[in-house]
C-alpha cells in the first residue's frame, strides 16, 4: 500500500514548496520541471525490480514531479478566468477523467502484453509530452510578491538573523493563515481526507473477496473515473452560480455523502450494489476536487490563491498517505475490509460539518467590519 499512498502523498506534502516555485519562476517554468521530474521517476521505475527502490522511484520521485506539474495548472486557470473560474476547473479536471476512464483497459491490456517495465516506460512517454504542453502556461498577472516589504528587508536587514528571518518571510509567505476562514477551511480538508484514497485502493481487491469478482472488477474504477469527470464539469457550472463563500457548502454535502457511501459499502449484499456506491462516490470525488481552487480565491484573492493551494495540500498530505496503511492494517488484524471502509467514512463527515461554519463565520467578521 506504500508505494501508490507514497506517490499521492508526495503530490501534497510538496505543494507548499510547489507554491514557493510558481511565485518565483511562474507556471510554466515550474510545470516544465515537474513533467521531467516525474518522467524520470517512471521511466527509472521500469528497470527496478525491488520493492524499497520502487518507494524511491515511484513513490518520491514521481509523485513529487507530479506534484509540481499538477499545481500550476490549478494557479494558472486563475490569470485567465474570474466569473467563470469554476467552469474552467470543471472542464480542467473533467479532461483528467476521459482518460481514466479507458485507462484500466489500456493497462490491463499493455500489461498482459510487455510487462510492468514496459508498462512504466509507456507512461513515462505520457509525462514527456506534459513537458511541452506545459510550455502553454503563460502567466498574465504579476508575481505575488510584495515589493515593499522586500526593500524594507534589505534596508532593515543588517544582522545574519535579520537576513535571514527576512529570506524565510519572502519565501515562506504565511499570511495566509492570519485569515480564520482559511484556517479552519484548511483544517476541515486535511480531516475530511484521511480515509480519501481507501475506497480506491481498496475497492477492487474487497470486490475480488467478497463476491469473488474478478473479470469485471475493472468496471468498478471506470464508474469511479466517469462519474468524477461528470461531477467536475457539473459542479464547475454550479459554483459559478453560487455567490461568494456559499461554495463551500458544495464540499460540505460532497463530503458528508462521501463519508456515508464509504460506511454502505460493507453492507452491499451484491456486486451490482458496490456499482452503484461506486457511481455516487465519483461524483463526490467530483464535487469535492473542482471546488477548491474557487475556494481559495475567494478566501485569499488572486495574488495569494497559489500559496493557499500549497499549504492547503501540504496540510492534506500526512492524512491523505497515512489512510491507506491504517485501512491496511485493519484489514489485516479484522481480516477483512470493513473495519477499513468504516474508518474511511468517519472523517469526510467530521471535516464536512466544520467546513460548513466557514461561510458563517465569515458573515460575522463581515457584520464586525462594517
Amino acid at each position: 500500500a506504500w508505494v501508490g499512498s507514497l506517490a499521492m502523498g508526495m503530490i501534497f506534502f510538496c505543494s507548499p514548496i510547489v507554491s514557493i516555485f510558481t511565485d518565483r519562476i511562474g507556471c510554466r517554468t515550474t510545470a516544465a520541471m515537474g513533467a521531467a521530474i516525474a518522467f524520470i521517476g517512471l521511466l527509472s521505475s521500469s528497470f527496478t525490480k525491488s520493492l524499497e527502490v520502487r518507494y524511491f522511484t515511484y513513490g518520491i520521485l514521481f509523485g513529487c514531479g507530479s506534484s509540481f506539474a499538477f499545481q500550476p495548472s490549478l494557479v494558472i486557470l486563475g490569470h485567465y478566468f474570474k466569473r467563470r473560474l469554476g467552469l474552467a476547473n470543471g472542464l480542467v479536471a473533467g479532461g483528467s477523467c476521459l482518460l481514466s476512464v479507458p485507462l484500466p483497459f489500456f493497462l490491463k491490456m499493455v500489461g498482459k502484453a510487455i510487462g510492468l517495465a514496459h508498462t512504466f516506460q509507456v507512461l513515462s512517454a505520457l509525462m514527456l509530452i506534459q513537458i511541452f504542453l506545459s510550455l502553454t502556461y503563460r502567466p498574465i498577472l504579476p508575481p505575488s510578491c510584495d515589493s515593499q516589504h522586500d526593500g524594507q528587508d534589505k534596508l532593515g536587514s543588517r544582522s545574519m538573523r535579520q537576513q535571514c528571518w527576512a529570506q524565510t518571510r519572502k519565501y515562506f509567505n504565511l499570511r495566509v493563515f492570519r485569515r480564520k476562514t482559511y484556517r479552519i477551511w484548511a483544517f476541515g480538508i486535511a480531516t475530511a481526507v484521511l480515509g480519501y484514497l481507501v475506497p480506491y485502493l481498496n475497492l477492487v481487491k474487497y470486490v475480488e473477496k467478497r463476491f469473488q469478482e474478478t473479470k469485471k472488477d475493472w468496471i468498478l474504477l471506470v464508474c469511479m473515473g466517469g462519474m468524477a469527470g461528470l461531477g467536475r464539469l457539473v459542479s464547475g457550472r454550479i459554483g459559478d452560480c453560487i455567490p461568494g463563500l456559499k461554495k463551500i457548502y458544495l464540499q460540505v454535502v460532497s463530503f458528508m455523502l462521501l463519508g456515508l457511501l464509504c460506511m454502505m459499502i460493507p453492507q452491499c449484499q451484491g456486486f451490482e450494489g458496490v456499482i452503484v456506491i461506486c457511481l455516487f462516490l465519483g461524483l463526490c470525488d467530483g464535487f469535492f476536487t473542482t471546488i477548491i481552487a474557487p475556494i481559495a480565491f475567494e478566501l485569499v484573492g488572486p495574488m495569494q490563491a497559489s500559496q493557499a493551494i500549497g499549504y492547503l495540500m501540504g496540510l492534506m498530505a500526512v492524512p491523505m498517505t497515512a489512510g491507506t496503511p491504517i485501512a491496511g492494517y485493519l484489514n489485516d488484524y479484522f481480516g477483512n475490509y470493513d473495519a477499513a471502509f468504516y474508518f474511511a467514512g468517519v472523517p469526510p463527515i467530521i471535516g464536512g460539518l466544520v467546513l460548513s461554519f466557514v461561510p458563517l463565520i465569515h458573515q460575522r467578521m463581515l457584520k464586525k467590519q462594517r
